[in-house]
């Protein structure tokens, strides 16, 4: 736990360090919201940043530390804490990436977004699912459908797969991100692991129950 905060304050720091930079150089009211062409499409104050980067950045870092302690006792987390920690670093780690592109973009106005974006998501997806397997039940991380929740079976099972179709997912992804297919495909690569884990939950399920 002291490794994720002691990360957590310093992707905070970075991220206030950041804005206080770009600052001066930033008009009134700044984009902070892009289409799925990468278009901007929404503008706010610039007041705003404080919470699309270091607001929320803080926020997630502390929902990590906290979650731990409101468990329910049977579904404590304990047993995979480093890997809780490290999953939860990663989702913080996204958060900041996604931050640090916004920046970029106020002030440079050339970065990418319908190509960056995707490109953390199918990243997330790949460090996520690589410990996934490692996730012990609990109420608050990993595939929490109503048959894993329900057999311990099911959810190591289930979570086995997900680990698998989420670095499938996300290698093919950056894959077809680079061959530029059209955006619904790449939606289609980041949804697709949770419906087919969900799914398989559920088959399975039926199958040990009958």
């Amino acid at each position: 736990m002291k490794r994720y905060l002691l990360l957590c304050l310093v992707l905070v720091a970075a991220a206030c360090a950041a804005t206080v930079y770009a600052w001066p150089m930033l008009p009134e009211r700044v984009p902070v919201h892009w289409d799925i062409d990468g278009v901007v499409n929404g503008y706010g104050p610039r007041a705003a940043l404080w919470l699309l980067g270091p607001g929320l950045i803080s926020l997630m870092a502390l929902c990590g530390a906290l979650l731990p302690r409101i468990s329910p006792r049977r579904f404590d987390m304990s047993g995979f804490e480093p890997t809780y920690y490290y999953l939860c670093g990663v989702v913080v780690c996204m958060l900041a990436y996604v931050y640090a592109l916004v920046l970029a973009a106020m002030l440079h106005g050339a970065v990418p977004m319908q190509k960056a974006v995707p490109a953390g998501v199918f990243i997330l997806l790949i460090l996520i699912g690589n410990p996934m397997g490692k996730v012990r039940r609990n109420f608050f991380m990993g595939i929490r459908t109503p048959w894993t929740l329900a057999s311990e079976r099911v959810w190591y099972a289930t979570h086995r797969l997900a680990a698998k179709l989420m670095v499938a997912s996300g290698l093919l992804g950056l894959l077809a991100l680079w061959l530029g297919v059209p955006h619904w495909a790449l939606l289609a690569l980041m949804l697709a692991w949770a419906l087919l884990s969900a799914g398989y939950s559920l088959l399975l399920y039926k199958r040990l129950t009958h």
